[in-house]
Parts: structure tokens; sequence; C-alpha cells
């Protein structure tokens, strides 16, 4: 693909790591930068360059990805004298894949368009597993021209791409997703304690809900692998689900619109990370609930 868009990829971890990697067995040519250079060993042994920092990588791509863990992140390789936007080759491309704030979006996407360089918002679903299977929800928003130029790239990383709107509306179509699942973990948990403690057997509520109007992809596919076994290694840290939380409560206050269930989930969370669990999984929230019920999810 000798002719095809050089590409940049920073943010090699659990999730850019395997992004970046079906870049690379799609043919394009990469060039790869993170804070750790171990993390991107990997992809220099399978034929990707190394940059030293991400102006270093911005100068020789015409395309750059990013997958880190928030809004500040984002910004710190992004902004600057030293960062990707000042230093891509006019008319290039930032493909942000960061679960990010729609109000920072739209002030990197302000920021670019100064310099001729369009920013996409382009936040994924679907979890590490996802990542490594390509079998990522990718939702996108900014340019249309930009996206379309894009979609190849996106096709290698994800096998549902869509196109949201205008800049911001893939951050918020992800921060909905997101605060569905989240949410999810407290109401689930809540009504399995109850069943069982009624004394229905915790595998028989989880057949007939899974058959019924109360099914989920979380009861049905998450909590067998990490709630009902009590294994709550990452996966999804819980870290990173009340980040989320927070930008999708932040989002609707800058909407001037009030989320009570959402906010009451946000601070379930907070709660966990006082307990020392932020790197554990996400379900593992669900332990509050145990906890005040005296019931404990396990089959």
């Amino acid at each position: 693909m000798a002719d095809s868009p050089r590409l940049g990829f920073i943010g090699t971890g659990n999730m850019g790591r395997h992004m970046a990697r079906h870049l690379l067995e799609a043919g394009y040519r990469m060039t790869v930068h993170d804070a750790r250079r171990p993390a991107a060993e990997p992809l220099e042994q399978a034929g990707a360059s190394w940059a030293e920092s991400p102006a270093e990588l911005a100068e020789a791509s015409d395309v750059v990805f990013t997958s880190l863990p928030g809004p500040p992140d984002v910004d710190s390789v992004a902004l600057g004298d030293a960062g990707v936007l000042a230093n891509l080759p006019d008319g290039g491309i930032l493909v942000d894949l960061s679960t990010n704030s729609p109000t920072a979006i739209r002030k990197l996407a302000a920021a670019g368009a100064e310099r001729g360089i369009v920013v996409l918002d382009a936040p994924v679903s679907g979890g590490v597993f996802g990542a490594e299977t390509g079998r990522l929800a990718v939702m996108v928003g900014g340019d249309r021209a930009a996206f379309d130029r894009c979609k190849p790239m996106l096709d290698a990383i994800g096998d549902h791409v869509v196109y949201c709107g205008d800049s911001g509306a893939g951050s918020a179509t992800k921060l909905v997703n997101n605060m569905i699942s989240l949410s999810l973990n407290i109401l689930l948990g809540e009504a399995l304690a109850l069943g069982v403690k009624a004394g229905v057997d915790l595998a028989t509520l989880v057949d007939v809900v899974q058959s019924s109007s109360g099914a989920t992809w979380k009861l049905g596919n998450n909590y067998p692998k990490f709630l009902f076994k009590g294994n709550f290694e990452p996966g999804f840290a819980l870290d990173l689900g009340a980040k989320d939380l927070r930008l999708g409560t932040t989002l609707a206050k800058e909407l001037g619109m009030p989320l009570d269930l959402a906010n009451l989930v946000e601070q379930r969370f907070v709660e966990a990370q006082s307990r020392g669990w932020g790197k554990l999984h996400a379900d593992v929230v669900v332990k509050l609930v145990e906890e005040r019920t005296g019931v404990e999810l396990r089959m």
C-alpha cells in the first residue's frame, strides 16, 4: 500500500495495541508512540516505526490516531508547538479513538481547523476482547468527507463503523452508551440480590431474565466472565468507568439537564474507588450492592 496514507498511532496500551496491529495487518505504513516504549515494541517487531515524540510522529504521518485514557491525555499530545496539530502536514487528520468530552473534542477541532487539520472523534466500544478481534463499534463525529477518507482504516479496527454527525457527536454517543452500561450494574445488582434473597436460585434468575424482557448484554456476556466468577481483573477498569460517568454528568450540566440516576451511579463508582478498587473491572461496583444486601452473586 505504498500510495496509502501514512499512519501514526499514539497510545499502544490494552486497546490501542490491538487496533494499531489491525491497521498494520491491513497493510498501512505506521509510526507509533507511547509514554512507555515497551508497550509499542510488539508493533515495532511487526513493522511499525518508532517516534520519540508526538511531534516526530505527526511529521511522519498523514493521519494520526490517538487511543488514550481521557481528555487531558489527548490534549497533552495534540496541542502546543510540540503537539500533533502543529506538526501534521496541511490537510492531515487526527482521529481520536479515546472516550473524550464532546466539549473538549470540539475545542480540538477548532484548533485543528486553524492549521488546516481535521479532527474526528471516533470512540470505540467492545472492550479489550473487541479490540483484539476487530469486533468494535466505532462512533464517529466530525467532517463527513474526512470520515469517508478514514472509513477504510476504521473498518480495519471495527466491524460496526457509524457516522454519528458533527464534531462531538461520536463522543456524545459513546458517553450515552457507557452511561447505560455502567448504570445497569447498580440496577442488575439490586434486582438479582432481591431475587436471591427471596429464595430464587441465581442461575434460574439469569436464565429466565435473559429469555425475557429484562435481557441485557451485560447480564448475558459480562457477568458470566466477571461478577458471577468473582473475577475482577480488567477488562474495563472501574477508574475508566468513573471517568466516563463523570464526562457524561458534566455534559448534562453543560446542557442544563438533570440526570438523577446517572449522578447516583457516578457516586457509587466514586465510593468504589475510595475502597481501592479503581484498577479492577468495573463490574466490581456491584460488590457495594452485595454488602448492603448481604447477598453474594456468584455461580
